[in-house]
């Protein structure tokens, strides 16, 4: 009996430590489901002390729908339908963190009633592992690239749907066939070099070769192979990715052929062009703009600021600061420019007129640069002015055989035709003379005055003495009167704010502008009224002639210019002064000059 007793003792003891020792969590629980004993294991895998497991439920620690099924198999265990089930259910842990456990339940059948034994086991990192491994599963399968494994001897082992895709094998195809049936004849040695590599332990990655699928085409491809190590890092197999990359290749030749087109391009103009960024560094320059700005290599161009480089300053030696830049313009607000009048500069440090389009670079909406055509004008700003300097020589000529065929007109032709018509009224009065012979006389008498006045104001017209004594408002209200006379029209002329002194040359032109204006005017117009402005501004001197006649259509005009429009333009332009035409066909005329007065008595000497 005390043997038995004995070995009763030590049984107990031997299960006691067996349950605490037991790395696998063990709870008893009673048929309502709630803990009397756990081991340091189940407290270890939940997080919680022995203490607190025994005031909860056994569904207390897993999430509704895996504590549902767990309570459905509970209440068949307790029903006496079955002694014992599995499964595999997560529980939360005391931190609120989710861990997967293997639930083995079976009913002790003991007296006074009976109990059931809980045992956990862990397999949370068996279940991260599958969820990879299906993960991994799931990626090669989605995959558009091809993704396969093989042995060292080079024998495909797996095949995914990408590699069907690209290559147009089957896996049941594929696998067991050599690799090699992938490379092209003409690249016997790769696969061998490719295989060396990896069993030496080393990675390939992006190698870009070729490889031909099943019905024979050629593609361009992408290759990345990883060796595959066992537990002791020795080489067993290999794993590769090919991506396809025949259209990037094809688009990549069509981007480089049109960048060889450019190129060609650019050099072979001889127009000179460069780009630059938003920073208004140095993009590209091609060989005509090197040669016009002086400069032997790209290196000296390319990178360099522009604006500091070759447009920093004026014509007249002033500093151009980079806002007033109108190639600067460009970059910010996005809109082409062309320009004229301005100076770039050489790498010798002089200057040359150039004239320049400037057009934005995009990149879908957004400025990423600018490019800058331009050309040297030099001998063009020459030409220029040697044709203005014939215009003047021209115009002077024009003027002084006006002034002489007026004084000769007024003082010769209009003093003779004054002298006949004297003589006639005196012949008039002879008493000797027949009355039919005396009536003929008088009227040849009132002929010959009345050519004498036209004689005097076409003398005046071709060299008006009241431009020099009066000045020009004086004389071309004086004009605007004997003209309405003359033509039987009425003239409104107006002036005001006229600076003083106003030079000769100004006074003289806008005085011609009128003269030629009125008479196209009285001519064409179809009207009997007219309206002259002449008026100044703090820079410029104005003069329109408006009619509310026919009107005419500016292309058609423009088409076919006559010496006076050519005449008003040419003496304009001496003086850096503009003329602007504004009509419509049945909604009159205005012609409106501007010259400014400055600098206007310069130009005409600097034109000479």
């Amino acid at each position: 009996m005390a043997e038995a007793s004995r070995t009763l003792t030590q049984g107990t003891q031997l299960f006691h430590d067996v349950f605490n020792a037991s790395p696998i969590g063990i709870a008893v629980e009673n048929l309502e489901g709630r803990p009397l004993f756990v081991n340091p294991s189940f407290c270890s895998f939940l997080g919680f002390s022995e203490e607190e497991l025994r005031n909860k439920h056994c569904v207390d620690f897993s999430p509704r729908e895996d504590a549902e099924k767990d309570w459905a198999l509970f209440q068949q265990l307790r029903a006496g339908s079955i002694d014992h089930y599995q499964l595999e259910k997560r529980y939360f842990r005391r931190d609120g963190s989710l861990v997967w456990g293997s639930l083995s339940i079976s009913l002790l059948k003991s007296s006074p009633s009976p109990l059931v034994l809980a045992m956990v086991e862990d397999i949370t990192d068996k279940k991260k592992a599958e969820e990879a491994r299906y993960r991994h599963a799931a990626v090669i399968e989605s995959s558009d690239d091809a993704i396969a494994s093989g042995t060292l001897d080079g024998i495909i082992v797996s095949w995914n749907t990408g590699a069907q895709k690209i290559y147009g094998y089957t896996e049941a195809e594929a696998v067991g066939k050599p690799i090699s049936m992938l490379v092209p004849p003409e690249l016997p040695d790769e696969e061998n070099k490719i295989l060396e590599t990896l069993k030496s332990g080393n990675r390939i990655e992006h190698f870009e070769t070729v490889r031909v699928t099943k019905t024979g085409r050629r593609i361009n491809v992408s290759l990345t192979i990883s060796p595959i190590k066992d537990s002791a890092g020795r080489t067993v197999g290999i794993s590769g990715i090919a991506r396809d990359i025949t259209e990037r290749k094809l688009a990549e030749e069509a981007l480089h052929e049109s960048e060889d087109k450019l190129r060609l391009l650019l050099d072979s103009t001889a127009e000179a062009i460069y780009g630059i960024d938003p920073e208004h560094r140095c993009t590209f320059c091609n060989p005509a703009c090197l040669h016009t700005l002086g400069y032997e290599h790209i290196d000296e161009v390319l990178g360099k600021n522009m604006h500091n480089l070759i447009h920093h300053t004026r014509a007249d030696d002033t500093e151009l600061p980079i806002e007033e830049c109108r190639v600067h313009r460009v970059t910010q607000n996005g809109e082409g420019f062309h320009a004229e009048g301005e100076v770039f500069w050489r790498a010798n440090g002089t200057s040359f007129p150039v004239e320049y389009w400037s057009y934005p670079q995009r990149k879908g909406n957004e400025v990423v640069g600018t490019v800058v055509a331009f050309i040297d004008i030099t001998q063009r700003k020459l030409a220029e002015a040697a044709l203005a300097n014939v215009s003047r020589k021209l115009i002077e000529a024009q003027e002084q055989e006006r002034t002489r065929i007026g004084r000769e007109l007024h003082d010769d032709v209009s003093q003779r035709l004054a002298l006949l018509a004297v003589q006639l009224q005196q012949l008039n009065q002879n008493s000797l003379i027949l009355p039919e012979v005396r009536s003929r006389m008088g009227e040849l008498q009132k002929q010959a005055s009345e050519i004498a006045a036209d004689i005097q104001s076409l003398s005046h017209e071709l060299h008006s003495a009241k431009l020099q004594y009066l000045g020009i408002a004086g004389a071309m209200r004086g004009f605007c009167r004997e003209f309405g006379q003359q033509q039987k029209v009425e003239i409104d002329f107006q002036t005001r704010d006229l600076p003083t002194p106003l030079s000769a040359d100004i006074s003289l032109c806008l005085f011609r502008v009128l003269q030629e204006a009125l008479h196209n005017s009285a001519k064409h117009s179809g009207v009997r009224h007219f309206d002259v402005r002449l008026w100044g501004t703090s820079d410029e001197i104005h003069l329109t002639v408006r009619d509310s006649g026919t009107g005419f259509d500016r292309e058609a005009a423009k088409q076919s210019r006559g010496l006076g429009l050519i005449s008003m333009e040419e003496r304009l332009k001496l003086l850096k002064g503009t003329l602007s035409i504004d009509s419509q066909p049945k909604r009159g005329t205005t012609i409106h000059a501007r010259v400014p007065h400055t600098s206007a008595s310069d130009s005409m000497r600097s034109a000479g």
